[in-house]
């Protein structure tokens, strides 16, 4: 890492800031959504419209804007140069967000509640999402075409980099492919089936990104992975291999059809594990060779990637029993979402040397990521019994369903969870907020 250029240095950094912003808004909004049901507040707010709109908005903030995000950290730290096109990316990315997070507050527009990516009818809401698409397919060519010249792909972590950006243009063009399809076309489930596929790939983007996290946490602790090289290479291209399927299933079937909405259950079914597991259960035996041998800085980081393979573990548990109990889809996917977010939180704690700023080491920061977990943990078990018994939880109407003894005791165990895991955002986001006010000695 210390031959990443400043000017990379800056430009990752400036990704990181629009990451933890959207990480903000997103709090802030489940915070509105709380408050307009609060009587003295009902005045001021729809309930119902709002906190649907401000739920889409949380949702698209945390998950695909703060993920994709995250990309253009870990994609500007591989480049060698940047230029004004970079930059760019940057403020069309910017731009997107700020556009999406306005919405609400700009009259009526009718929530869209898809699959991967729920929209805001509204078009201050199409624009942002334009704006922020285009912004990231822009750093992703920039990313593609210089790693075209480079041999640095070959090490594992700009490898995983270059996987992660190849599975991202293959959910634009697939989404492309679904738009020139469906143009005319109109109706109930048009959003649904235009993002199918696309959100489905975007799940290998974000276990890509797990990975890539994983693997750099495995290096700040300085673990020794009894893997060689060239299989480390491999798994991680086995990862985004089934992606190459994509353009199968769309010559064979209808992007409208049973068919391709089957198919692309059973791609992430069979193929989103590829390398995700292997490296796992690889890094963790790594972890029980050095737990007692951890400290100082690396605590942090202990704490993020141990807690992140453990909500992995679940969720892909919860994903093989799918089959047999559908309504535990909500539980896995939460699961995951949860992994992929301590994996980013520790990732960043290691991030911040490289990008000249002090870390976090405190008691609190190694406390964060179980405090964020342990939430999670609660939530994931009241979906996963839920599911179970065959009672379907829907965040937008949970409170109306909640009319027995064990659905109310379920949902006031979801909301501590939920609150205890708003507590471990909310400590992630002071601790590096004040890390980076705190720069070291700058050197560029």
């Amino acid at each position: 890492m210390s031959t990443i250029p400043p000017s990379a240095r800056k430009l990752a950094l400036a990704w990181l800031i629009v990451c933890l912003t959207a990480l903000i808004i997103s709090g802030l909004f489940v915070i509105l959504a709380i408050i307009a049901h609060i009587p003295k507040f009902t005045n001021f707010f729809t309930i119902d419209s709002f906190s649907r709109s401000a739920l889409i908005v949380y949702f698209d903030q945390s998950v695909l804007i703060g993920f994709l995000s995250f990309c253009g950290v870990l994609w500007s730290l591989g480049e060698s140069e940047i230029t004004f096109t970079h930059r760019l990316a940057l403020v069309f990315t910017i731009l997107g967000c700020v556009a999406i997070s306005i919405t609400p507050f700009n009259g009526f527009s009718e929530p869209l509640f898809n699959n991967y990516v729920s929209l805001l009818r509204h078009p201050l809401f199409f624009g942002g999402i334009f704006l922020f698409g285009f912004g990231i397919l822009f750093q992703v060519l920039l990313t593609l075409r210089q790693a075209a010249t480079r041999s640095t792909w070959t090490r594992p972590d700009r490898l995983a980099a270059l996987t992660t950006a190849f599975a991202t243009l293959t959910a634009f063009l697939a989404l492309a492919w679904t738009w020139i399809y469906l143009v005319g076309k109109d109706g109930q489930d048009y959003f649904e089936v235009l993002f199918w596929g696309c959100g489905h790939i975007l799940q290998f983007v974000y276990t890509q990104l797990m990975v890539m996290a994983w693997l750099g946490l495995a290096a700040g602790l300085g673990l020794t992975l009894r893997i060689s090289i060239r299989v480390l290479q491999g798994l991680i291209v086995l990862g985004v291999l089934p992606v190459l399927l994509v353009p199968v299933h769309y010559v064979r079937y209808a992007v409208d059809s049973q068919e391709i909405h089957h198919a692309f259950v059973m791609l992430m079914r069979h193929g989103g594990g590829l390398a995700a597991i292997p490296i796992g259960i690889v890094i963790f035996y790594g972890l029980l060779q050095r737990r007692g041998e951890i400290s100082g800085e690396a605590r942090p980081l202990f704490s993020a990637l141990s807690s992140s393979l453990l909500l992995f573990s679940i969720g892909g548990v919860l994903g093989w029993m799918i089959s047999a109990i559908h309504s535990l889809v909500p539980t896995h996917q939460h699961a995951f979402i949860g992994g992929t977010t301590l994996a980013l939180m520790g990732l960043t704690y290691h991030l911040l040397p490289i990008l000249e700023f002090n870390p976090p080491s405190s008691r609190l920061a190694v406390m964060q990521p179980w405090i964020y977990a342990i939430g999670q943990l609660l939530q994931i078990g009241v979906l996963a019994i839920s599911g179970v018994v065959g009672i379907q939880y829907h965040a937008f109407n949970i409170v109306s369903e909640a009319n027995t003894l064990g659905s109310k005791v379920a949902m006031g165990i979801m909301a501590f969870g939920g609150f205890i895991a708003a507590i471990g955002v909310i400590l992630f986001v002071m601790m590096v907020v004040n890390a980076l006010n705190h720069p070291r000695t700058p050197r560029w």
